[in-house]
């Protein structure tokens, strides 16, 4: 048996303003973006270069998702994001203000940071050693 992960919901107060951020800022790839209704979209995006994962970005509904919205792990860091280069990307989250929440370290692993992305989740930055 062959399973894997192909999405993950992220829960986001407008489309847009994401899109903004994850495809602008973090110069990840717009994978698809569909009308399900007026009020719903289908949005997926994707760091340059994945090809089995993407983000869903989830227009939050109603006041539960609503106060879940950059706190969906309960303030541990959320999302990884491996990286071929941590310097140019350490470079991209400064020139693009992003907050960084614990400046680059070394590791046994490989180079860590840990930043927040638009609404407060906590991202680890890694690129590991080879």
């Amino acid at each position: 048996m062959k399973q894997k992960i192909a999405h993950i919901a992220l829960l986001v107060a407008d489309y847009d303003e994401a899109l903004s951020f994850y495809v602008d800022k973090l110069h990840f790839d717009l994978v698809e973006d569909t009308a399900l209704s007026e009020t719903k979209r289908w949005v997926l995006v994707a760091p340059k270069g994945s090809q089995e994962f993407s983000l869903l970005l989830a227009k939050a509904d109603g006041a539960i998702q609503k106060q879940s919205i950059g706190n969906q792990s309960g303030g541990r860091v959320f999302l990884f994001l491996n990286t071929d280069n941590f310097d140019r990307d350490y470079q991209n989250l400064k020139d693009n203000n992003i907050e960084i929440v614990r400046e680059p370290k070394t590791e046994d692993y490989g180079k860590v940071l840990v930043f927040k992305d638009i609404y407060g989740n906590l991202w680890d930055l890694i690129q590991r050693n080879n």
